[in-house]
């Protein structure tokens, strides 16, 4: 199962840091988010946000 990880960080002026995850359940998906968080935002990080992600073909496309 894939899950979004988000992360908020930033002194002065915050910042998220997002990626996708592959674990099994839940708490397996929060021990790999932790593991590849980049130090310089674990560093700066205030909050964390792990949800299943939705399959692509169920997000809308973004235009850029």
């Amino acid at each position: 199962m894939h899950f979004q990880v988000t992360v908020r960080y930033g002194t002065r002026i915050q910042s998220y840091h997002m990626a996708t995850v592959e674990a099994e359940d839940l708490p397996s998906a929060l021990v790999k988010a932790a593991e590849a968080i980049p130090e310089a935002v674990a560093r700066e990080a205030d909050l964390a946000e792990v949800r299943p992600a939705a399959p692509s073909e169920d997000r809308p496309a973004r235009e850029l």
